[in-house]
């Protein structure tokens, strides 16, 4: 998704919620004038920018970059399914779950360049459960300072509001399944 749609659904978002840019910036904790040129679509942001905002916004980050509302029966192909990428670390993030607000389970793929890296994510509010599965690769997951090491096949679950960095150990890329879980909020 190109930096100017991203930015368009944050101000978008932001003002279904009447909130001022001082407001949002003082709830997320990023800049007036980060969120400022995010909007008018100036800067990308990051995953860890974009989660910081989401959070902020009561929204997945799924939610606040797009993609297919409710219905009945959804079958979204590939090229359907909304995709951010971070172009410093090469972090990819392929939603897969329909994105209307109120749902509470959002399931994605995320993807590391060898050796790869993601700055912090922002810590998920309180009751927000994440289960991780990895289908290639290996990962370390760093939790609260705590880390851990996942290769194919291995299931990480863990609180979601504890800030979490994730690392690609190997020479090739590195792909695994996220299930964040909020129904407890609902």
């Amino acid at each position: 998704m190109p930096p100017n749609e991203i930015g368009k659904m944050v101000h978008s978002r932001r003002l279904d919620r009447g909130l001022t840019l001082e407001q949002l910036s003082a709830t997320s904790g990023v800049s007036r004038a980060a969120i400022s040129k995010i909007e008018r679509g100036e800067v990308t942001a990051t995953a860890a920018v974009l989660g910081k905002l989401a959070e902020a916004l009561d929204l997945s980050i799924s939610q606040l970059v797009g993609g297919p509302g409710k219905q009945p029966v959804l079958h979204v192909r590939r090229e359907q399914q909304p995709v951010f990428r971070e172009e410093s670390s090469g972090f990819e993030r392929r939603s897969l779950s329909p994105l209307y607000h109120g749902r509470g389970v959002d399931l994605v793929v995320n993807t590391l360049p060898p050796l790869a890296k993601t700055g912090p994510f922002p810590a998920h509010r309180e009751g927000v459960e994440e289960h991780l599965y990895m289908l290639r690769g290996r990962l370390k997951v760093t939790l609260a300072g705590a880390s851990y090491e996942l290769e194919e096949g291995h299931l990480l679950f863990y609180r979601g509001d504890l800030d979490h960095t994730f690392e690609n150990l190997t020479d090739g890329p590195c792909e695994y399944l996220i299930v964040i879980d909020s129904t407890r909020l609902r």
